[in-house]
């Protein structure tokens, strides 16, 4: 490909293609984090379209002359980096509100650090399962499915040709919900035996009112959860197995569900 006697028409689909590429890998887990340099972000998305610009380009019919129909087209391609990245991100946000759950029952929620994804603060077991998740999400190849989606999302979805219909919103709906059924999967162990703790410590409370309960029940609590935390995020390969085994046809349906 010759860079140097590019048409008006395949710069701009370049840059709609770069556009779209951009977003969804700024959205992505990993490199959605403040720790790694916005140049490198911006790097790695132009290197990925520069591969995927010669094979995808003649996808692209035309490109319109006006100011709003461009307008129009670069609008579509962030509402479709954004919905492809936010559709990566709820399983990632089911585990960090899993480790929440968890800290909260424990009593790791007094002591927030400071989440390098995000730069806010957070519970320890929030931010531990979240590295945790993403560890494994590059061991797993989660990455191969993401840059694969996007060589697919311009095969399925034109520049140009984005439909935000009824059914994309109610997909979204769907899959947002998804955050508090994989949340409590992933932390029943922890919830379940932090709950039957305190129920216990609850009755003991009633029956021996003399005793001092909190002496004994939050060491005993911070124990008992850390082990049951243990054994959640043990189970928490499987469930990322089952998710990236999805989250390829979930995507496509979902560019299918945008395709005008």
């Amino acid at each position: 490909m010759d860079i140097f006697h590019l048409q008006y028409n395949e710069i701009s689909i370049f840059i709609f293609m770069l556009i779209r590429t951009g977003v969804i890998l700024f959205m992505m887990p990993f490199f959605s984090s403040r720790v790694i340099p916005v140049p490198v972000k911006a790097g790695l998305a132009l290197v990925i379209t520069l591969v995927l610009f010669p094979a995808e380009r003649s996808n692209v019919e035309s490109v319109p002359g006006t100011l709003w129909e461009m307008a129009g087209m670069v609008a579509g391609e962030l509402f479709v980096g954004m919905i492809l990245g936010i559709l990566v991100h709820v399983f990632f946000e089911g585990i960090h509100m899993m480790g929440q759950l968890a800290g909260v029952e424990t009593g790791f929620s007094i002591a927030n650090v400071i989440d390098p994804q995000s730069g806010s603060q957070t519970s320890v077991l929030a931010n531990m399962a979240y590295l945790i998740s993403l560890v494994l999400f590059l061991i797993l190849n989660g990455h191969h499915i993401i840059i694969n989606a996007i060589r697919e999302s311009f095969a399925i979805i034109q520049p140009g040709t984005v439909s935000l219909n009824r059914q994309v919103f109610e997909e979204m709906l769907k899959r947002s919900g998804d955050i508090f059924i994989i949340a409590v999967k992933i932390g029943a162990p922890v919830i379940a035996a932090i709950l039957f703790i305190q129920v216990a410590f609850g009755l003991i409370t009633r029956l021996i009112p003399q005793m001092n309960i909190m002496i004994v029940a939050f060491p005993l609590q911070i124990g008992v959860g850390l082990l049951f935390f243990g054994i959640s995020l043990n189970g928490m390969e499987r469930f990322m197995e089952r998710y990236l085994g999805s989250l390829g046809g979930m995507l496509t349906n979902m560019m299918m569900l945008m395709k005008g």
